[in-house]
């Protein structure tokens, strides 16, 4: 593996002008514009005193040399110190000041575009995450928010740099026009050596932003999967490919530091001829009595506080191009439309539950957009064929139907469950639900209606009571119990360490995975949905456990528009319709009496291969056999 793994662009990045980014992050500081106001007032008074130190310094000098007795020159001295000690508190205390409220503003912008960010985050469809790797989302939120937020405060230090730039340049101006002229030649060759590094410090920024993004996707993958690798014993390979990873981010981000260092010692060099020229030509002037020796110490504290921010100033625009970096890339996914369209036009508070699918075409990757790349990889090439799920399919469900799905893997059953959630969008044709496009309804409104359980239930971090009401934060205790009871029961919770209480730990791993399903259930059932979708939702449990949800369901979808994906006996026994998919389409449909009816269609193959062998008659002819 070499350098490179990881560094192209996403799909939905886009490259902006500077002039737009500046402007747009300049929109997000637009809220605080008073606190701004403040630390501007903060920066003028820091940089005054700054600049005032010198200058009264060479007021002290020039009284030290008109003094008529050493005990006058004892009190100058004095004064000199005093009068620099409080000069230097103040300046402390006015940046301290200006740090702190440019901490808060910074921080709050911060925040709001985190924020923004997020909401786009979690707008996206399911094909958003099936597509790009988690991790380089998380890198994108956190990662590069946080380098706009230095970019940010460097801005400030420039602010500051500016002003106490413009009030030496004056300061030195007033001493001596010629010596100031010299110095002010040399300055355009700051900003030429400056500016020269911009477009490489944005080119490498954003290549090690990138690879900081494979690093944290890689992570993130690694530890989702760590029981796979442990199993496995691939423990040393994972960690072989991490540092490959870990290698190229480090290489790529060393790249970006070189290239950064090389400015200062530039700039450095440039100070250096200016402070040769100022010593040969001031130093004459001294000599020659047209310059005095406090203006020309003066002049040389100037020109140090002249240079450094001056530096600061250079330096900036290269370095503020990891900032925009972060931005763009920040931007870029913000900008990003999902692809699920709704117009949330239509509140979805009485559902009945008819389901109509009328006509729909859908496909996970849409092949024309790849085609159309100009370099499609072998993954994306590899997807194309046989991309279509869905042509012109239709299927009509009453309301309070309960219809199971059957059909091998591939046929389609999971989709029509994902497209009827909306969390993917269909290419043409329609779902219409109480005669209604789900594109009509307000999403969020329209999901409390739909409840899902998937085969493999995920959990969270937290107490099995607040699971439970994950979606209903208002419910009580009692309702919790309701729920697990309606879900099976719930004997077995006062067997947790702290029942309801009991922190169930990430992914719900305290608990068996029979148990996390009844959790599962429990949650969909405490919103008391109008559609329930059971996608597989027996398949990993125990059969103990099976049989529980299973008598718990029996209730639960009379009189509830449902859709089971079935791979069990009970399911396809005890539903009032059953409709056999294959790629993508009906194949036959009926109860299970009218079906089994015609040995040679596709469910009694269905049916003999996977279902009875559950049945109570098929184990009871095995043990007569035997």
């Amino acid at each position: 593996m070499g350098f490179g793994i990881g560094l192209g662009a996403e799909e939905y990045d886009r490259s902006y002008r500077d002039r737009d980014l500046v402007r747009r992050v300049l929109a997000y500081f637009n809220p605080y514009k008073k606190l701004l106001l403040i630390v501007t007032a903060f920066l003028f008074a820091q940089s005054l005193v700054s600049a005032l130190i010198p200058v009264l310094s060479r007021e002290a000098i020039l009284q030290l040399e008109l003094a008529e007795d050493i005990e006058q020159q004892r009190l100058y001295i004095i004064f000199l110190i005093l009068i620099t000690l409080i000069l230097n508190t103040l300046g402390w205390v006015f940046n301290y000041y200006r740090q702190t409220l440019s901490a808060i503003v910074i921080g709050d912008t911060v925040l709001d575009l985190r924020k923004d960010v997020n909401v786009s985050v979690l707008n996206h469809d399911m094909s958003f995450y099936d597509k790009y790797p988690t991790g380089k989302i998380v890198s994108r939120i956190n990662t590069d928010s946080r380098d706009f937020g230095q970019t940010a405060n460097q801005l400030s230090q420039t602010a500051s740099s500016i002003l106490l730039v413009g009030i030496m340049f004056g300061v030195m101006l007033l001493i001596n026009v010629e010596l100031t002229l010299i110095v002010l030649l040399l300055v355009p060759f700051i900003f030429i050596i400056a500016l020269s590094f911009r477009k490489a410090a944005r080119r490498l920024t954003l290549t090690g932003q990138r690879a900081l993004a494979v690093v944290n996707a890689f992570v993130q993958e690694s530890f989702t999967g760590i029981q796979i690798a442990k199993t496995f014993r691939q423990e040393t390979k994972l960690f072989g490919k991490f540092k490959v990873v870990n290698k190229q981010s480090y290489e790529a981000n060393l790249r970006r530091a070189y290239l950064l260092n090389i400015i200062f010692p530039a700039l450095s060099t440039v100070q250096g001829i200016a402070l040769a020229l100022l010593i040969v030509f001031g130093g004459t002037a001294t000599l020659d009595n047209n310059l005095t020796a406090a203006d020309f110490y003066l002049f040389l504290q100037a020109l140090q506080l002249f240079f450094f921010p001056l530096f600061t100033i250079a330096s900036f625009w290269p370095s503020f191009q990891s900032g925009l970096s972060a931005a763009e890339r920040i931007f870029a996914l913000i900008d990003t439309p999902p692809a699920v369209k709704q117009n949330d036009e239509i509140n979805a508070r009485d559902i009945q539950g008819e389901i109509i699918f009328k006509d729909l075409d859908f496909s996970y990757v849409e092949g024309k957009d790849v085609l159309d790349k100009e370099k499609p990889s072998k993954k994306e090439k590899d997807t194309i064929s046989g991309v279509k799920v869905f042509d012109g399919f239709s299927l009509n469900i009453k309301s309070g139907e309960s219809l199971a799905i059957v059909g091998h893997t591939g046929a389609g059953k999971s989709s029509l469950a994902k497209l009827l959630a909306r969390f993917y969008e269909y290419q043409s044709g329609d779902i219409l639900v109480d005669g209604i496009s789900i594109r009509n309804y307000n999403l969020k409104e329209y999901r409390q209606h739909v409840g899902i359980i998937h085969q493999v239930p995920f959990l969270w971090g937290d107490t099995l009571e607040n699971n439970v009401k994950y979606a209903k934060a208002g419910a009580t205790t009692d309702d919790v119990r309701w729920a697990l009871e309606q879900a099976g029961g719930s004997d077995w919770v006062d067997d947790l360490p702290e029942g309801l209480n009991t922190n169930i730990r990430e992914r719900g791993s305290l608990l068996s995975m029979g148990q996390r399903q009844l959790v599962a259930l429990a949650r969909v059932l405490l919103e008391n949905p109008s559609i329930l979708v059971l996608d597989e939702a027996t398949a990993s449990v125990d059969p103990f456990t099976e049989t529980r949800i299973q008598d718990a369901l029996e209730k639960t979808i009379k009189g509830r528009t449902s859709i089971i994906i079935a791979h069990r006996l009970w399911t396809v026994r005890h539903v009032d319709r059953i409709v056999v998919l294959d790629h993508g389409k009906i194949v036959e449909e009926g109860n299970h009496d009218e079906l089994m009816a015609n040995p040679d269609g596709v469910y009694a193959q269905l049916y003999n291969t996977y279902f009875r062998h559950q049945s109570l008659e098929y184990i009871e002819r095995a043990v007569d056999l035997s």
